[in-house]
């Protein structure tokens, strides 16, 4: 099993950071990678056991489930269900948590899966990669100009 762990802090409240980052069906309005997002049957984003279908710019498409929400603690947690990527046992937690000095937010997020040894090194950049773009897109929605 491996292992990717990315942390970022972000110029944004914990209120703002949040507000982005907690909605599972958002990632085409922020994250640069992904174009279209729904979620299945028509429940709420929010709802555990939610199934979030969405597609990146290429065609790709990745299913994933939320398993955990919380607004007080500002956590999410999931798992892929199906994806392009070569990973199994894919399981991901963001959390978030206020910078009070400057009101800023720190934000982690790792993801442990299994993947063969000869696809480890793209799939630990690619999930690297959309965690800490993830987090950019954040501070420079709400970043301060220059």
């Amino acid at each position: 099993m491996v292992k990717v762990y990315v942390s970022a802090v972000m110029d944004a409240s914990i209120e703002q950071a949040w507000g982005v980052l907690r909605d599972f069906n958002g990632l085409p309005d922020y994250h640069p990678f992904f174009a279209t997002s729904h979620i299945e049957d028509g429940k709420p984003a929010d709802q555990i056991g939610c199934v979030r279908n969405f597609t990146d710019h290429d065609g790709g498409r990745i299913r994933e489930e939320l398993l955990t929400l919380s607004d007080r603690e500002h956590v999410c947690c999931y798992r892929i269900l199906e994806a392009g990527l070569p990973v199994r046992n894919y399981v991901a937690e963001m959390r978030l948590f206020p910078v009070t000095v400057d009101n800023r937010t720190f934000g982690e997020w790792w993801a442990e899966f299994d993947v063969d040894p000869a696809d480890e090194a793209d799939c630990l950049a690619r999930v690297s990669d959309t965690f800490r773009l993830a987090f950019e897109s954040v501070s420079q929605r709400f970043g301060k100009p220059g």
